[in-house]
């Protein structure tokens, strides 16, 4: 006891008030950020020691056989009625027999539970449904998201009183009401804090009766389905004058639904984003009076609205942009495959030039780590996790590697890609990539302020508790609780410090690896080392920069990198062995790991170069950098040998890009995988005329060198390869799309 009282004295209490002094007052909605979701593998990368087994142990995301049905049917049923070049050049908007399709499916009611009427869908049916709409129409894809992702049915499952499930619930799953959700405004973006759209609780006659309620004001933009939407779910902030409610006279950030037929509504004009065709628009209310249960949660929940979005986020923001970004990574490096084994230069497949192997090996590195990271997060979420960090990871590096994947496939089709029409397969998807980097969290933001900014604190194993008990109104049980805390942190900084030393001038060859690793098992051990080397880097930026480090943000965005490629890093290595460890797929796992440990190593170096303490950042760069140790750069082996899984036909090929194929029905698409297939078939003829010295097909035909069929086999091959690489014309006319002043 006398030791434990003379450690406060003289060793807690300096340390709290040091910190206490050093940490900036952290506001509401901070607050409920960081305390939004939950932690999940993030908390076990910053522990600095990943159990792998933990990792190894949890079962692969799966789908059930109603689930299968589902995607099997109605999903294929829809994707035969897409025709995305007509939807967005000439209907400017799905046809309607698509949109009374998916009503009449469930598609709107995905995650709604059975008992309301909807399909009650895991995360990873949801997320695999999204993920092959979207392959077809990204305007189908992004219709489908939205009701099923942030709102409203989301928040009223999780926050929503039984009266409002009971009512709103079975009309969403039936598409009876179309959803959306308000909460960017025009002068406040990511800044909820400075949101201007208000709600003031009042008394009002409806219908000859005094109701108690809340008049609304609002004026949003960038509202998708807001042109179409029968009901609003609107953030705004809720003012209580008269204490009608409760004591508080300013609550604070609310939801509440909002039928869009109610006097004082304006809605119905549609923006148009990146040429996409799906609904968006702005939405705005003047003296909008709903009742006082339109409050999502009722009463009981005003004020809490900025909590209850972050929590529906941290779901949502893990499936809907992963999903289409996962398919565009694969989808893009099947189609840029294929293309480059068809289309020949100089006599020889454009694939075999080393510069285009290079987009390639990128390409199917890009399909496999995305896809790997999806399956990996839906597993998590049909938990019951909701890992926020995680799901910003998600959002943030899945849309970059789209946005990489994308470029990279437009380089090596060149001239096809350029020139849009109907048999352009990528032209839309390539207009549509500003906007799955710019929503669900711009990736500016998300990069330079959430993705470490909010996981230092949430998922470090004492930080967010110690954080709490500084901001403690009162001091002696802020002072009891942080005294309880520090201790095991800095026992806990001690041993990660030496394991991340130890590792570091090991090159982690005695880190742990689980014994079913087989040949992974240096990468496991890699990737502890990193994951020690980040937990003590992160730990001596907490200590030496404090409530300050929030406003370095290139170091807080470098910080999240890394710990955005220990967990993709540890997604691919789940694949590879959720898969059955196929030693064919191992150079698309080494060159994912490869490619993660030099980003790793780049990152910490940087953070060290940036670093304002420079004697704390030249002794960690002399601890956990030793010369000699670095990681090496994937080498040009590696890429060919990752970029001739897309030319050549295998089960690798098929267990990385030939998901995306099934049931796709573009005749584009049709015509190219058509053209590929023929070309391997005769790819053995051409290779003996070669090798017999001659250069054309025709005269080895004429000299009897093949046979009949063999040169209808090359001719076939040939006339599948002209039309894929023609592109389409038109008339002039055609590009006429209304007189001016009028809407196109």
């Amino acid at each position: 006891m006398n030791w434990r009282s003379l450690r406060r004295r003289w060793l807690t209490e300096p340390l709290y008030r040091l910190a206490r002094d050093a940490m900036p007052r952290m506001s509401a909605t901070e607050r409920e950020a960081i305390e939004a979701g939950d932690v999940w593998w993030d908390a076990q990368l910053f522990s600095g020691k990943p159990d792998w087994n933990a990792m190894l142990d949890l079962p692969r995301a799966r789908l059930s056989p109603q689930e299968q049905e589902f995607l099997d049917g109605p999903v294929a049923q829809l994707c035969h009625m897409l025709h995305e070049w007509d939807i967005v050049w000439r209907d400017g908007d799905l046809p309607p027999e698509v949109w009374a399709f998916m009503k009449e499916q469930g598609f709107f009611g995905m995650i709604i539970p059975q008992e309301y009427g909807g399909l009650g869908f895991s995360a990873y049916a949801h997320s695999e449904a999204v993920r092959q709409i979207s392959v077809r129409s990204v305007t189908a894809a992004v219709t489908v998201m939205v009701p099923n992702s942030l709102g409203p049915g989301e928040l009223l499952m999780q926050f929503g009183t039984q009266e409002q499930r009971d009512y709103w619930l079975p009309r969403l799953a039936r598409g009876q009401e179309i959803p959306c959700f308000g909460l960017t405004s025009a002068e406040a973006g990511s800044d909820a804090a400075s949101m201007t759209d208000t709600g003031v609780v009042c008394k009002q006659v409806v219908d000859g009766v005094e109701t108690l309620g809340i008049r609304l004001n609002w004026r949003k933009r960038y509202i998708t389905l807001a042109p179409v939407a029968t009901v609003l779910g609107l953030a705004f902030k809720l003012y209580d004058p008269d204490a009608l409610i409760g004591s508080q006279a300013e609550p604070g950030i609310s939801v509440a639904l909002v039928p869009t037929n109610l006097p004082g509504v304006s809605i119905g004009r549609r923006h148009l984003p990146a040429m996409q065709a799906f609904q968006n628009g702005p939405t705005e209310g003047k003296d909008v009076f709903v009742p006082i249960d339109a409050l999502i949660g009722g009463v009981s929940q005003a004020g809490r609205g900025w909590q209850m979005l972050m929590s529906a986020l941290a779901a949502g923001r893990g499936i809907s942009l992963p999903s289409l970004s996962a398919a565009a990574c694969t989808f893009t490096a099947h189609t840029a495959g294929a293309y480059a084994r068809v289309r020949t230069q100089f006599g020889i497949p454009v694939g075999r030039f080393e510069g285009v192997q290079e987009k390639l090996g990128r390409l199917a590195a890009n399909a496999y780590l995305v896809e790997a990271a999806r399956r990996y997060t839906c597993a998590g979420l049909d938990l019951g996790c909701k890992p926020a960090v995680i799901s910003a990871i998600m959002k943030l590096h899945a849309t970059e590697r789209m946005r990489q994947s994308v470029n990279d496939a437009m380089d090596v089709h060149a001239g096809k890609a350029v020139i849009d029409g109907p048999d352009n397969y990528l032209g839309n998807l390539y207009r549509a990539l500003p906007v799955a980097i710019t929503v669900e969290g711009a990736n500016i933001l998300t990069r330079s302020l959430i993705v470490f900014g909010q996981g230092a604190i949430r998922s470090h194993p004492y930080l967010m508790e110690e954080v709490f008990a500084l901001g403690n109104p009162d001091q002696a049980a802020g002072q009891d609780a942080f005294d309880a805390l520090i201790w095991k942190h800095l026992a806990h900084g001690a041993k990660n410090a030496l394991r991340a030393v130890g590792h570091a001038w090991t090159a982690g060859l005695f880190a742990s690896a689980p014994g079913r690793a087989g040949p992974a098992s240096g990468y496991y051990r890699r990737l502890g080392r990193y994951a020690s080397a980040f937990a003590l880097v992160s730990e001596a930026a907490l200590l030496s920069l404090g409530g300050s480090l929030k406003r370095k943000e290139m170091l807080s965005a470098r910080l999240g990198d890394i710990l955005a490629e220990l967990f993709l890093v540890s997604a691919v290595l789940k694949r590879w062995h959720d898969e059955g460890r196929h030693e064919s797929d191992l150079p698309l796992l080494r060159l994912c790991a490869q490619q993660g440990f030099c980003t790793i190593e780049k990152r910490l170096s940087d953070v060290l170069h940036n670093l304002p303490a420079r004697g704390l950042a030249l002794a960690l760069r002399a601890m956990l950098l030793p010369p000699g140790m670095s990681a090496g750069a994937p080498d040009d082996a590696l890429m060919a040998a990752c970029a001739n899984i897309l030319l050549e036909p295998s089960d690798t090929r098929d267990r990385l890009v030939g998901a995306v194929w099934e049931g796709h029905d573009s005749p584009a698409v049709e015509q190219l995988e058509r053209a590929y297939e023929l070309m391997i078939e005769a790819q053995p003829i051409l290779d003996r005329v070669r090798h017999a010295g001659l250069k054309d097909w025709r005269l080895a035909y004429e000299k009897g060198a093949i046979s009949q069929a063999q040169a209808d086999a090359i001719e076939a091959a040939e006339a599948a390869v002209a039309r894929v690489i023609e592109v389409n014309d038109f008339a002039p006319g055609e590009f006429a799309r209304g007189r001016k002043g009028q809407t196109p």
